[in-house]
């Protein structure tokens, strides 16, 4: 659920379906590596007020993960040299894994963002045109492709509906069933559009990113893979991210447990909201709580929709250079960022990016989602100062205590991104 609408980021990819503080924390704050266990990492000196700051918000990520997250990484930018990052967890998880600042973590739906900035470099190149339509590109793969434009696609304008909860492919979103998805396969179980009449209307679907995907594939006789790592993650030095292909992690480094509800307890978190069928649950193994591992289920069917596997400084970095103008001519940025309504995700969805209106300000960011996984990274407007919130878990914190306690930590950590005092409503632990 998101940090501003606790409907949000529940849903699957982008969400349709403690160390002791002793570790760097004292009266001054030393530096820490965002590979510390479950640390701190900021700069030696940072103010008595900063030091207070990180304190309550380590006691609400603390709280955070107690109540239901089980795990969660808070890293915050304020471009001053001096990031912040804190790593908490809930006591029976660190038998699994020592969650640290810089593990790798499946960011789901952000990985949108990076996807539409791909696109918009190849419309900057006059490669690719916002009002194509999906027939000119892929020619009879979409029902409806002639009325459908890249720009349709980029804002979730489309009519498009998604393939997540179909019966088709839900065992494959679980985990349950081992196939490896095409692109095509998944246009394919995407239930027919709505009507078009509206093309303004909002409606979020990773169908649309699916065919962009292949659209860039064809646009550019790259595939997307590599595209990835030649334009973005190559010449920022993102070197822990990259597309997965399967359910690797990659070599070299660590990466987050990631923890779903069990199916009895699914069932009970979703009811009223999805009826799955009896006995639906995720695939992995048992642990403390009614949980499941669910780190080894497989995310590459998210594709271009959202099959990042990156962490939080190097998606930091992405999204500050992106909305600091580095990686888009001003044009495509202006384009980028002018919205469509889309009141539950805070404000208003762009090309790939989501506009936030939170207690301390509007921010530009994604979220994300996958089995065990859920995600919000932001940035303020000028693309100086960023946020990223790691939860490990993503259907765990569709109970409502659970979101309560999640929504105080992102709200705590992104008013402090942006230099404002935690909101007063906040919980304390």
């Amino acid at each position: 659920m998101s940090a501003h609408t606790p409907s949000r980021r529940h849903r699957v990819l982008r969400g349709a379906l403690s160390v002791a503080l002793a570790t760097c924390m004292g009266a001054v704050l030393v530096g820490c590596s965002d590979d510390e266990m479950g640390g701190v990492e900021t700069a030696a000196g940072r103010d008595a007020a900063n030091t207070a700051a990180a304190e309550r918000l380590s006691v609400l990520a603390q709280k955070a993960a107690d109540t239901g997250s089980l795990g969660v990484i808070v890293r915050i930018d304020r471009g001053d040299g001096r990031p912040l990052g804190i790593a908490r967890q809930a006591a029976w998880t660190k038998d699994d894994h020592r969650l640290a600042v810089g593990d790798r973590f499946r960011v789901g739906s952000n990985t949108k963002t990076l996807t539409a900035t791909l696109v918009l470099r190849q419309v900057a190149d006059k490669r690719i045109g916002l009002d194509d339509t999906v027939e000119k590109w892929l020619p009879g793969l979409v029902k409806g492709g002639e009325y459908i434009t890249v720009r349709m696609l980029l804002n979730h304008t489309s009519g498009l509906q998604d393939f997540l909860l179909t019966p088709e492919f839900l065992p494959s979103l679980t985990g349950r069933e081992q196939r490896t998805w095409t692109p095509e396969e998944l246009l394919a179980a995407t239930p027919e559009q709505g009507p078009t009449a509206d093309p303004g209307k909002y409606s979020y679907s990773n169908a649309n990113y699916e065919a962009l995907g292949l659209i860039l594939e064809k646009a550019t006789g790259t595939s997307l893979a590599e595209l990835i790592e030649q334009e973005i993650t190559k010449p920022l030095g993102m070197k822990d991210s990259f597309l997965a292909t399967d359910a690797r992690w990659g070599a070299g480094k660590r990466h987050a447990t990631g923890y779903e509800p069990d199916a009895e307890r699914l069932k009970a978190l979703l009811s009223g909201t999805v009826d799955l069928p009896e006995g639906v649950g995720f695939a992995g193994p048992g642990r403390p709580g009614d949980n499941i591992d669910t780190s080894a289920i497989d995310p590459s069917w998210a594709w271009a929709a959202g099959g990042m596997v990156s962490t939080a400084r190097d998606w930091q970095r992405f999204l500050t250079a992106l909305l600091s103008g580095e990686l888009l001519p001003e044009a495509q940025m202006k384009q980028m960022r002018t919205t469509v309504d889309a009141p539950e995700e805070g404000g208003g969805y762009g090309l790939g990016l989501m506009k936030v209106d939170t207690p301390c300000g509007t921010v530009w960011g994604h979220t994300g989602g996958l089995p065990g996984y859920s995600s919000e990274i932001y940035t303020d407007v000028t693309g100086t100062r960023s946020v990223a919130v790691f939860t490990v878990t993503n259907f765990g914190i569709k109970d409502k205590k659970a979101a309560t306690a999640n929504k105080a930590l992102v709200d705590a950590a992104t008013c402090q991104m942006l230099g404002k005092p935690q909101p007063s409503n906040s919980p304390s632990a």
